[in-house]
C-alpha cells in the first residue's frame, strides 16, 4: 500500500507532535533550577548520603527549595521528607523515585514498614539538614563523609549561614537525675552538642539505633541520645547556604513556631525522662511536677517508689517541692513555739550531706505532741484537713496518729510531722509503723536541740544525731547509705 504525499505529512506531525510532548513531560519532572543548568552527573558509585529532612512547620518552610537545591548538586540524590502526619499545605515536592515522604503516624490501611523512617532509606549515611538550608556548592555532603570517615566523631556537623548558626556545647545527661546539663565546649570544635542550625551527618545504622531517630525538636532529641552513648560531634569548617526565601519570614509565622516548638519540646523531654535542663550561667529550664500539677510518681508501695526500680532517683522537681514544703512547715512551727527535730531518713540526709538524700520521697519531723495546740494549723488538722493560705494542705494522716503536710491539693509530696512525748525519760508515740527506725529514744537526745544545715536552710536536729542515728539505724548508716527497704531493692543492684 502506498502512501500519498498527504498520508506521509500527516504521520509525520504526529510524530513531532509526539516527541515534542515527551520532552515537555520529561522538563516537567525535572528540579526548577536544573532545567536552565542541564543535570549534573552523579557519581559512578552512586550517592552514599541520604538527605533526610525532618525539622520544618507544615504552615510555614522552604522545604521545596531545600530539595531542589540538593537535587541540582545530583539528580539522583536520594532525599526524604519526614512528618509526623501527611503536611498541609501539600508540600510542592518534584515527583521523582529519590524523592519520598515518610510519614511517620502508623495508619490502618499501610503497614507497620511505612511509618519507619529506616524503611526510606538504603544508604550507609545520613544528612539530617533543617528546614532554610541550601546547597550551594557541589561535593558538600562527600567532604563530610570523609571527614566521618578519617574522624574519631560519630557525627560531623556543618553550619548553616542563618541567623541562627550552630555553636559548640559540652552537655552532660544523666538520666538518675532526670538532669540535662549544658555548658561551653572546652574541646571546640569537638563537642557533645550543637545549639542552632546545622547539617548533621551520621551513620545510617548510628541513627536508627537510638530510641527515638527522629523525634522533634530534632536538635534536642540527637544530641541528649548521642551524648548519652558518649559520642562527639565534629563541627567542620563548611558552611551550607540559607535559602533564598527563608522560612517563617514574618512575625506571625515566627511566633507560631516558636509557641509549637516550645510545646514540642516539653512532651520530648518530659518523655525522654529529662525534668530539669542546667544552661551555662545558672538558667535552669524545669519540666516536670509542681504545685498545680501531680507528683512525679505514684503511691509508693514498700517503701520503694517506682523510680528505683527504674535505676533512678527522685526527680529534681519533686526534691524541689519537698525542700519548699520542708522550709515552710519548720517557719511555720518555729513561729508557734512548737518544738520539732529532723526524723528519720531526713535527718540522715542532714548528717551525711545537708540535704534530703537523692533518692527520698518525703521529709520526716518530730514534734513534741504537748506543743500541737500552739499551732492554729495543727489544730484545725485536728477536725479536718485545711488548706492554708499558701496552698499547702494540713490534715491527719490516714495511716495513723500524725500529721501530714502536702505540697498543693495537686500535688502530694509531703512533710510527715510525727507527735512524741515523753515517759520515765523515754520519747515514744502512740502510732508506730513497720519502719526500721521507728523505735523510741531517749529524750535527752533532744536536750538540747542542734542547729544542722539541711536543704538549704537550718532546721533543729537531735544533739549527738550519730549515736541518735546508729541507735535508730544501725552503726555506720552515715557511712554506708542504702535503699530504704534493701530487702526489696539494694542500692548497689543486689536486691
Amino acid at each position: 500500500m502506498r502512501l500519498t504525499r498527504c498520508q506521509a505529512a500527516l504521520a509525520a506531525a504526529i510524530t513531532l507532535n509526539l516527541l515534542v510532548l515527551f520532552y515537555v513531560s520529561w522538563l516537567q519532572h525535572q528540579p526548577r533550577n536544573s532545567r536552565a543548568r542541564g543535570p549534573r552527573r552523579a557519581s559512578a558509585a552512586g550517592p552514599r548520603v541520604t538527605v533526610l529532612v525532618r525539622e520544618f512547620e507544615a504552615f510555614d518552610n522552604a522545604v521545596p527549595e531545600l530539595v531542589d537545591s540538593f537535587l541540582q548538586q545530583d539528580p539522583a540524590q536520594p532525599v526524604v521528607v519526614a512528618a509526623d502526619t501527611l503536611p498541609y499545605p501539600p508540600l510542592a515536592l518534584p515527583r521523582l523515585p529519590n524523592v519520598r515522604l515518610a510519614i511517620l503516624q502508623p495508619a490502618l490501611d499501610r503497614p507497620a514498614s511505612a511509618s519507619r523512617p529506616e524503611t526510606y532509606v538504603t544508604t550507609e549515611f545520613v544528612a539530617l539538614v533543617p528546614d532554610g538550608t541550601r546547597a550551594e556548592a557541589q561535593g558538600q555532603l562527600e567532604r563530610m563523609v570523609e571527614a566521618l570517615r578519617t574522624g574519631n566523631a560519630r557525627l560531623v556537623a556543618a553550619p548553616v549561614a542563618t541567623a541562627n548558626p550552630a555553636r559548640c556545647l559540652a552537655l552532660n545527661v544523666s538520666l538518675r537525675e532526670w538532669t540535662a546539663r549544658y555548658g561551653a565546649a572546652p574541646a571546640a570544635p569537638r563537642c557533645d552538642a550543637l545549639d542552632g542550625d546545622a547539617v548533621v551527618l551520621l551513620r545510617a545504622r548510628d541513627l536508627f539505633n537510638l530510641s527515638a531517630p527522629l523525634a522533634r525538636p530534632v536538635g534536642t532529641s540527637l544530641f541528649l541520645q548521642t551524648s548519652l552513648r558518649g559520642w562527639a560531634v565534629q563541627l567542620l569548617d563548611l558552611t551550607f547556604a540559607a535559602a533564598h526565601q527563608p522560612p517563617l519570614a514574618t512575625a506571625h509565622a515566627r511566633w507560631k513556631a516558636e509557641r509549637e516548638g516550645r510545646t514540642r519540646r516539653a512532651v520530648l523531654l518530659r518523655a525522654l525522662g529529662i525534668r530539669l535542663v542546667s544552661w551555662e550561667g545558672g538558667r535552669l529550664e524545669w519540666f516536670g511536677c509542681n504545685k498545680e500539677t501531680t507528683r512525679c510518681f505514684g503511691t509508693v508501695i514498700g517503701d520503694t517508689p517506682a523510680y528505683l526500680y527504674e535505676d533512678r532517683w527522685t526527680p529534681p522537681c519533686c526534691l524541689r517541692a519537698l525542700r519548699e514544703t520542708a522550709r515552710y512547715v519548720v517557719g511555720v512551727l518555729e513561729a508557734a513555739g512548737v518544738r520539732y527535730w529532723l526524723e528519720g531518713g531526713s535527718l540522715l540526709g542532714a548528717a551525711r550531706h545537708g540535704d534530703i538524700i537523692p533518692w527520698d520521697y518525703d521529709v520526716d519531723l518530730g514534734i513534741y505532741l504537748e506543743d500541737v495546740g500552739n499551732c492554729e494549723q495543727l489544730r484545725g488538722a485536728e477536725a479536718g484537713s485545711v488548706v492554708d493560705e499558701r496552698g499547702f494542705v494540713w490534715e491527719k494522716a490516714v495511716e495513723g496518729d500524725f500529721f501530714r503536710v502536702q505540697y498543693s491539693e495537686s500535688n502530694h509530696l509531703h512533710v510527715d510531722l510525727w507527735p512524741f512525748y515523753p515517759r520515765n525519760g523515754v520519747m515514744t508515740k502512740d502510732t508506730w509503723l513497720d519502719h526500721r527506725q521507728d523505735v523510741e529514744f531517749p529524750e535527752h537526745f533532744l536536750q538540747p536541740l542542734v542547729p544542722l544545715p539541711f536543704a538549704g536552710f537550718v532546721a533543729q536536729a537531735p544533739n549527738n544525731y550519730r549515736r541518735f542515728l546508729e541507735l535508730k539505724f544501725g552503726p555506720g548508716v552515715i557511712e554506708n547509705p542504702q535503699y530504704p527497704n534493701p530487702a526489696l531493692l539494694s542500692l548497689t543492684g543486689s536486691g
